[in-house]
Parts: C-alpha cells; sequence; structure tokens
C-alpha cells in the first residue's frame, strides 16, 4: 500500500520537535506542556491559564523551528487513540493548516517521526448498515485530514471498519488502495491484511502491524481470509504472532496497534495481557491499543513497551464513562532498537469532540490517573 509523499503542510521531524517528544519522556506531573511549543521564553503563566485548556483561537499553527538533528539510530513514534469524522467531528473534515483536523495537538503529533491513530469508522457513502447498535463511516477525505494534522499511518483493524456490510467494505478498500497515507490492518485478503508498513527512518527501519482482538460481529463477519476480504484478527494469535516474528525479521522497530479491551475497563483483561506477552516475546518493541474508550496503564513489559488503551482522541459524542474524555498522545523514543524514553501530552476532548491540550492543574489530574493505572495492568515504569 504506497503512500504518496506527504505535502509539508506541517512542518515536521525538525529536532526541536524532536527534542520536545524527549522531553515529553521526562514530563512531570506539574510541568507544563507548553514548553513543547517551538517559541521562545514565553511569558509566566497565571494559574488560570495553567489549568485551562488552550482555546481553539489561541492555537498556533502547527510549525516548528529547525534545531540539529537526533542522532542517528534514533527515532521518535507518537500514538493517538480513536478517531471519528462524524456528527460533531465531521466539520473537521474541513480543516485548514492554521486549524487541523486534530486541533492544536497536531503539533505533538507531527513532531514525531512516525505519528499513528486508529480511524474507527468505514470509509464509504454506500452500503447495508450491519445489525449492531452503532455504525460510523467518513468520506476517503478523511484520510487526507489525518495526513495533513501529521499522521503518518492508521489502523482500521476495529470493529467498525466493515459497518456497512461487503459494499462499504469494497469502497473501504479503494479508499486503502488510493489513500495519502498507509492503512493498516484491512486489506483485499489475510495476506494483505496482515501485512506490515515498512519504512526507515534515519537509519532506522520501522515496521508496523495492526490487528482487532475483539470479539464481535466484525471480528467474526469480517475477518481476512486467504482469498476473503476483511480486517487483521488477533483473536488468531498464532497467525499475528508469525506477522510480527516476520516483520522483526526484515526490521529493527516492530509496532503493533491493537484494537483490544473492554469498554468502560481501564484495567486490561487476561486477553490483552496474554496477547501483549505472545508479541513482545515475538520481537514487538511498541504494542499500543485502543477500544476501551477510556484509557489504560502503560509502561514496559519486559523490553517493551506496552500501553492498553490510548482513549479517544477526536471524538463524536461522549461515552458513558468516567474519564472518557481524557484524551492525549502517548510518545515513545526509540534508540538503537530499544525503548529509552516514553511521554504523554495530555488533553480533554471538548465540546467539538476535538483533543485540547491541557496543562497545570488539568494536565496533573489526567497524568495522575494514568499513573494509577500502571499496577493493575502489572507494567514496570518506563524509562525517561
Amino acid at each position: 500500500m504506497p503512500a504518496p509523499a506527504r505535502p509539508r503542510a506541517l512542518s515536521r521531524h525538525t529536532a526541536t520537535a524532536r527534542a520536545c517528544a524527549l522531553v515529553l519522556g521526562v514530563l512531570s506531573a506539574a510541568t507544563s506542556v507548553t514548553a513543547c511549543s517551538g517559541s521562545s521564553s514565553p511569558a509566566p503563566a497565571s494559574a488560570a491559564e495553567r489549568s485551562a485548556p488552550v482555546s481553539p483561537e489561541a492555537a498556533p499553527a502547527v510549525t516548528a523551528v529547525p534545531t540539529p538533528d537526533l542522532p542517528a539510530g534514533t527515532i521518535t513514534l507518537a500514538f493517538g487513540g480513536d478517531v471519528h469524522f462524524t456528527e460533531r467531528t465531521a466539520s473537521r473534515l474541513a480543516a485548514t493548516p492554521a486549524d487541523p483536523a486534530l486541533g492544536p495537538i497536531a503539533r505533538t503529533v507531527a513532531s514525531a517521526d512516525f505519528a499513528m491513530v486508529n480511524l474507527e469508522t468505514a470509509i464509504t457513502t454506500r452500503g447495508a448498515a450491519e445489525p449492531k447498535l452503532y455504525h460510523f463511516r467518513t468520506p476517503p477525505s478523511a484520510l487526507t485530514a489525518l495526513r495533513d494534522s501529521g499522521v503518518d499511518a492508521v489502523s482500521m483493524a476495529n470493529n467498525h471498519a466493515v459497518d456497512y456490510g461487503p459494499a462499504g467494505l469494497a469502497d473501504t478498500l479503494d479508499a486503502v488502495h488510493h489513500a495519502p497515507i498507509p492503512v493498516l490492518g484491512i486489506g483485499a485478503n489475510e495476506a494483505e491484511a496482515y501485512k506490515p508498513y515498512v519504512k526507515e527512518i534515519r537509519g532506522v527501519k520501522l515496521a508496523v502491524l495492526a490487528a482487532s482482538q475483539v470479539m464481535d460481529l466484525t471480528n467474526d463477519k469480517f475477518r481476512a481470509g486467504p482469498k476473503k476480504p476483511g480486517i487483521a484478527s488477533a483473536l488468531d494469535a498464532a497467525k499475528l504472532v508469525a506477522a510480527v516474528k516476520r516483520a522483526k525479521a526484515r526490521a529493527d522497530v516492530v509496532v503493533v496497534y491493537l484494537h483490544w479491551g473492554t469498554e468502560g475497563q481501564s484495567c486490561p483483561g487476561a486477553e490483552q495481557k496474554s496477547i501483549a506477552a505472545k508479541l513482545a516475546a515475538a520481537g514487538a518493541t511498541v504494542v499500543v491499543g485502543t477500544h476501551a474508550h477510556v484509557m489504560l496503564g502503560s509502561g514496559m513489559l519486559g523490553s517493551s513497551y506496552v500501553n492498553y488503551g490510548l482513549g479517544n482522541l477526536l471524538w463524536y459524542g461522549t461515552s458513558p464513562y468516567p474519564h472518557s474524555n481524557d484524551s492525549g498522545v502517548a510518545t515513545v523514543t526509540v534508540s538503537g532498537g530499544r525503548v529509552v524514553g516514553q511521554g504523554f501530552v495530555p488533553a480533554e476532548v471538548d465540546g467539538r469532540g476535538v483533543p485540547m491540550p491541557l496543562q497545570g492543574v488539568g494536565a496533573k489530574a489526567v497524568l495522575d490517573r494514568l499513573a494509577a493505572l500502571r499496577p493493575c495492568a502489572s507494567l514496570t515504569p518506563a524509562p525517561h
């Protein structure tokens, strides 16, 4: 699935941006994330300003100031959660450089060498709705809007990728095959659905795969087979593990983006812990995922970074779970094929469905909640 070169609407991959990602790895709960804005020496903010989200009017365009590069062999990764372009977020398709689809947090997304989110929708205007409670679809321009927010790839291995049946799936695959960025975890057959996206970044070969562990109609009815279109499934653990081992044989860093967990539950279930351990043993450097609509714990499982739940990112409505509007972008720094730093830019999904970066008291509350979730995830703290 080749991806055309990204337009330079966003000034990305500069060392200020990369240094920002490294700074986020040592971000304390009391540190203001405005240090990563790329501007020089801002005046101290009042207590009210530190605790308030950034307003859309005050949000700068996604830019960065060129400075010396990171050394060869070191790359930064950024991961966001579930994204929709429907209902209150449909208007984000008409994004501008000054107000990208993901809002001001696009600055963090664009600053990474590689950034990824989950697109929780079919890409179609046709088809009959499947017999399920919720249905989501969007036009192909959603992929362009995400590209222009700094996203490098999306996962569509999720329980809403085929909400509009075979006709919708055919449209989705057509959009995937003509996408401006790689779309992972879905394909015309299982070879395509499990195929990793591989890219070399400053001498580091990165491989990225996606799959769904959610037991639902999509994983049952539209799971990709040898000659059958659909999504990559993590319910067939052996098949996914084999794909990770093949990716590891040709790449220095392997990322697996999963759809997994139970909605509303902020601690991972046994099935999540089981597949995470298998993927780590198979050579995955990073394992991240979504689906619960709340954030889960993150940290290290041996030498692998695991984030069990990234929560909602660009979200069409308010989920009926405590703290479901807590949001943000996880950052990971890898050097020499090993995770050497991690961080998190906290945000809050606002009334438009946009993740607005938090500062001060608001940021501390989200970061404290995330830290409190690590014990039930059975993970150790990641290096800073």
